[in-house]
């Protein structure tokens, strides 16, 4: 049998821009109800500013909860600079994610820096702790919301840099929504022919309901590695109102639906999905939670 992993980017990328207070309690509740269903690896919390990210000022506790709790776990958390990793590293991080988009303009809407800025903010975090595992996001990689159209060939260069400072680990972000399978087929094949030994993975949003479409078809192009959030919870600021991340648990519907294993048990996620609908003034867009789901059918010929 085939297999996927899903990483749940729940607790920071679905949590992070939500205005009303999500208490810790609660997060770590969903972060505990996430571990149980089987997630081997999430995205906990952010260590940003607390004045430009109010939601994740409880970055420490959230971490520290995780280290206590789940060791087994593998747990990422954002850092978007220096300051960030070292906050980081003082809580007991031990992988962070840094974002660094593509286009050049949404790199200076989104962070207020210029490439060459995040190359050398990413190069003091490298030096100043050499133990910590980074995954370098790369924003913007399918369309961006100032300029249209991100050529490939600038992802591929960006990916360049960020390799040449000794990155082994890549997230490929369809950070708008606006990709479509074709695309994503043609952007991953591309990326792995040009970095065979890079860790690469996608963070796919169903900004115009293709988010699933586009997971399967970098799962047909060999990418086995997804970022998810539970109940479809998240977004990006650029498309307010627009759905957000694909849904974790829709995700893992279509993968085991297509006898792709993930580890996963689909009843406790959906005990994340009652849990985020009882205590998080959001919409949920997931589609699974919603209708009856027929696990006890197989519908294909093995």
């Amino acid at each position: 049998m085939s297999t996927a992993q899903i990483i749940d980017v729940t607790a920071r990328d679905g949590f992070q821009n939500l205005k009303d207070w999500i208490p810790t309690e609660i997060k770590v509740k969903v972060l505990d109800q996430l571990a149980a269903a089987g997630i081997k690896r999430l995205e906990a919390t952010s260590f940003v500013s607390p004045k430009a990210v109010p939601q994740m000022a409880d970055a420490a506790d959230v971490l520290r909860h995780m280290a206590q709790a789940h060791p087994g776990v593998e747990t990422d958390v954002l850092a978007p600079n220096l300051r960030g990793a070292q906050n980081a590293v003082e809580a007991g991080a031990k992988q962070i994610n840094y974002v660094i988009s593509v286009s050049r303009e949404h790199n200076m809407a989104n962070i207020k820096r210029t490439h060459e800025e995040s190359l050398a903010d990413l190069a003091s975090i490298i030096e100043a702790f050499p133990q910590l595992n980074i995954s370098v996001a790369l924003a913007t990689v399918f369309g961006c919301p100032f300029v249209g159209c991100v050529p490939t060939a600038d992802t591929l260069a960006l990916a360049e840099k960020v390799a040449a400072l000794g990155i082994r680990s890549v997230i490929l972000a369809d950070t708008i929504g606006v990709a479509n399978p074709r695309q994503v087929r043609g952007v991953y094949r591309d990326f792995r022919a040009a970095f065979p030994d890079m860790a690469v993975r996608l963070h796919l949003h169903d900004t115009h309901g293709m988010g699933l479409a586009n997971m399967l078809a970098a799962l047909d192009a060999g990418c086995t590695v997804f970022e998810t959030a539970t109940g479809g919870l998240g977004g990006c600021p650029f498309a307010p109102g627009a759905a957000g991340n694909t849904a974790t648990e829709d995700a893992v519907n279509m993968l085991h639906r297509m006898g792709v294993a993930t580890g996963i048990n689909l009843e406790r996620l959906l005990d994340v999905v009652k849990t985020l609908r009882e205590n998080v003034k959001a919409s949920l867009p997931g589609r699974f939670s919603v209708a009856r789901g027929f696990q006890e059918f197989c519908f294909y010929e093995k």
